[in-house]
């Protein structure tokens, strides 16, 4: 069973080809075209430039997925069971690129169609080519969103931690720009992270807040760290010759409390394993402190491959994947955009 699936919430433009059978999932192909090198000199993403860049580069991508899938075009009818299209949240002119081109090719080569959530897909990046235990904790962290989410059995998800104010990778994008290091924030915040030496410290140390990190509950709040950040750096005349320690002590600060709350609540929720998802899963900090702190508490870890923790299609597929088995699917007229889609 294949399916074709289409990614366009945001700034990558991306079709992959998965194929299932029985609760297995191998991937055929993964294209990605990434905007990252046009919207770096706007210091984030420029909703029309992105949508721009999406009519110009969807079909070509499509044409390369079904291409190194080795499935030629006109066979593609035949070769594929459903197409699987993202349709929210996200920025509503990214989307409608997705979901137009979806609903075209489901109309004219008469396939089925099943609309995806796209924290859904983050969600099942983790199954692709493995079969994690369920139930799970899942901690999905992006630039728009940070979510603890309950995931019973497949398709069956209860959010149950959410940030208040401003996502993990928003914060790390905002405090890249206060520290004057540009866009994207977070791997930029981790590559002069990792250049931090405690042992050379000529300074006092610096202490950034864990907000929330106390509290009887798995929200999160990140504003508070950010404009702690703000005034720290005000205070400090040195703070330009500093600038390794203060991504340090900032990845630090968001570690902590993204793998606090997400191992409390895998304890209350006596989950066989926890998972992790989104943009911010690249952070090679918080993947290895993560895993440690689950082998700790006995508890099965997963996380996605580095290819599949930023937006993609394949994670797209993944979720299409099991809605198709479940009988999910939507007529094309139906499918609508939703650009604020909760999970």
């Amino acid at each position: 069973m294949k399916i074709l699936a289409i990614e366009t919430s945001c700034d990558e433009t991306a079709a992959a080809v998965l194929d299932g059978q029985g609760s297995r999932l191998g991937l055929k192909s993964s294209i990605i075209s990434s905007q990252i090198k046009l919207h770096q000199k706007y210091g984030g993403v420029v909703p029309e430039v992105a949508a721009r860049e999406h009519v110009l580069n969807i079909l070509p991508v499509i044409e390369e997925a079904l291409e190194k899938a080795g499935i030629p075009r006109k066979k593609a009818p035949a070769a594929l069971s459903a197409i699987a299209v993202t349709v929210g949240p996200g920025l509503i002119t990214s989307l409608m690129i997705g979901i137009e081109t979806a609903k075209t090719l489901a109309y004219v080569w008469k396939l089925p169609l099943i609309a995806v959530n796209h924290i859904e897909g983050h969600l099942y990046s983790n199954f692709i080519g493995v079969q994690p235990k369920l139930p799970a904790v899942i901690l999905t962290v992006s630039g728009g969103h940070t979510q603890l989410v309950l995931m019973k059995n497949h398709l069956s998800y209860k959010t149950i931690g959410e940030t208040r104010d401003d996502a993990a990778g928003e914060a790390f994008d905002k405090a890249a720009q206060l520290l004057g290091l540009g866009y994207p924030g977070g791997p930029l915040i981790s590559k002069q992270a990792a250049l931090y030496k405690p042992a050379a410290n000529k300074f006092k140390p610096i202490n950034l807040p864990r907000p929330m990190l106390k509290e009887n509950n798995f929200d999160f709040s990140f504003s508070g760290l950010k404009t702690a950040l703000l005034y720290t750096l005000r205070d400090d005349k040195n703070y330009k010759k500093r600038i390794p320690e203060y991504c340090y002590e900032f990845e630090q600060a968001v570690v902590e409390v993204l793998v606090s709350k997400t191992i409390k609540s895998a304890q209350k929720y006596k989950v066989s394993s926890i998972m992790l998802a989104g943009g911010v899963a690249a952070n090679t900090m918080l993947r290895s402190t993560l895993e440690k702190k689950a082998k700790e508490s006995k508890l099965a870890f997963y996380m996605p491959e580095m290819g599949y923790t930023t937006d993609n299609a394949a994670m797209i597929g993944a979720a299409g994947y099991f809605k198709y088995r479940a009988k999910k699917t939507t007529p094309w007229p139906k499918i609508k955009v939703d650009p604020n889609l909760e999970l």
